[in-house]
C-alpha cells in the first residue's frame, strides 16, 4: 500500500513538473481521479519531497508547478512506455503517416539517448519481448497523405496566425487558386487543412493530397473566437459537413452487446430497451458516412431517424444492388 501511495505521489509530481502554467487543485483532482480534499494532502505531501515547488496566483485560483523538473532518477522511462511509443511510430508507418512515424522515432531516440546506458541494457530484451507480441490489426482503408512540404507551411501559419495561398486541385474549379485561414488539421481515412477561405469564419475542409504550390501569404489569419477543432468534427460522423441531426438507431437484441461496447459518436447516449435491443441517440451530420458505417451491422441495425438518413441508405443500397447485379446473358431468353 505504501508502494502504491508513492507512486501515485509521483505521478502528480510529474504532472506538476510537465506543466508550463501548473495545475489548479481541481485539475488535479481530476487528472488523479480523486476527491478535492485528498487533492490537497496529495499536494502537501508533494510540497514535502520537492519543496521547489511553487504558487501561483491565477484569480480566483491558485496554481502549482515544479518549473525545475525532476531529476532523472524519479523519469525512468518503463518498457511498456518505450514499447507503446515505438507500436505507435510503426503503425503509423505501415499507414503511410510517415511525417508523424518520424517524429515519434525522433521522439524515442532523445528519450533513450537520456537514460543511462546501464538502464538501456535493462529495458531492451523488454522491450523486443513486447514488441514482437502485441501488433495491431490490419484495416483498409485510404493511405494518409503525408508530405512535409504541405504539412510543413500549413504548422508555420497556424503557430505565425498567418493565412496561405495555395492551388487547390478539387472543388468546383480545380486549379483555383485559394487564400485561406487555417484552424487546424484534421487526420483520419484522408487528412485535411481545416480552415475559412478568403475573410470568411466559416470553416471548410480542403484534402492534403490536392493542396498545390503551397507557401504562407502575408496577410494575417487567426481561427474565429470560440472556435474548436474538436467541437467542428464532433458536427459531423466522419469528414463531411452538412445539416446536423438527431439521429436514433435500433440495435436489434441479437447485436445489442456489441452496441453496448460501441463508440458510434462523441455525443451518443445507449439505452437497453425492453425487448433487449439498444437505442442508440447522438446529434451529428454526414449521413453518407454513417450509411456506409451502419453496412457493416448488416441485419443488427435499424434507422429510426432520421428520414434523411433513410433515403440515403436506400439510395447506397440501390447503388451496391446495381454494381453487383450480373449483366444479362448474351442472347439469352427463355428456351
Amino acid at each position: 500500500m505504501r508502494h502504491e501511495k508513492a507512486t501515485r505521489l509521483l505521478e502528480l509530481a510529474r504532472l506538476l513538473a510537465s506543466s508550463a502554467e501548473g495545475l489548479t487543485l481541481d485539475e488535479m483532482a481530476g487528472s488523479m481521479g480523486v476527491g478535492r480534499r485528498t487533492a490537497e494532502r496529495m499536494r502537501d505531501a508533494v510540497r514535502e519531497a520537492f519543496p521547489q515547488m511553487e504558487e501561483v496566483d491565477d484569480p480566483p485560483t491558485r496554481r502549482f508547478r515544479i518549473p525545475a523538473g525532476l531529476d532523472s532518477i524519479f523519469q525512468a522511462p518503463t518498457a511498456d512506455e518505450f514499447a507503446a511509443l515505438r507500436a505507435a511510430a510503426d503503425n503509423f508507418r505501415s499507414l503511410g503517416a510517415s511525417t508523424r512515424a518520424q517524429a515519434l522515432a525522433s521522439l524515442e531516440q532523445k528519450v533513450l539517448s537520456a537514460v543511462r546506458a546501464g538502464v538501456r541494457r535493462k529495458l531492451a530484451p523488454d522491450m523486443e519481448a513486447l514488441l514482437e507480441a502485441e501488433i495491431t490489426s490490419f484495416q483498409a482503408g485510404p493511405r494518409p497523405f503525408e508530405d512535409e512540404t504541405v504539412l510543413t507551411p500549413i504548422r508555420e501559419a497556424i503557430m505565425s496566425l498567418r493565412r496561405l495561398k495555395f492551388k487547390y486541385e478539387g472543388g468546383s474549379t480545380p486549379g483555383r487558386e485559394r487564400e485561406v485561414t487555417p484552424f487546424g488539421l484534421l487526420f483520419g481515412r484522408a487528412n485535411y487543412l481545416v480552415g475559412a477561405e478568403g475573410g470568411g469564419t466559416e470553416p471548410r475542409t480542403w484534402r492534403l493530397d490536392r493542396i498545390r504550390d503551397i507557401k504562407l501569404s502575408p496577410t494575417p489569419g487567426t481561427r474565429p473566437e470560440g472556435f474548436t477543432l474538436q467541437a467542428f468534427v464532433t458536427r459531423s460522423f466522419g469528414i463531411y459537413q452538412d445539416g446536423v441531426e438527431e439521429v436514433r438507431l435500433r440495435i436489434l437484441p441479437h447485436g445489442a452487446e456489441e452496441a453496448l461496447g460501441w463508440r458510434f459518436h462523441p455525443t451518443q447516449t445507449l439505452e437497453r430497451q425492453p425487448d433487449g435491443s439498444v437505442l442508440a441517440t447522438f446529434q451529428a451530420g454526414g449521413m453518407r458516412e454513417l450509411a456506409w458505417h451502419l453496412f457493416t451491422w448488416g441485419d443488427k441495425v435499424e434507422i429510426l431517424s432520421p428520414e434523411r438518413l433513410k433515403t440515403v441508405m436506400r439510395e447506397e443500397l440501390a447503388v451496391a444492388v446495381r454494381a453487383h447485379n450480373p449483366p444479362p446473358f448474351p442472347g439469352g431468353g427463355e428456351d
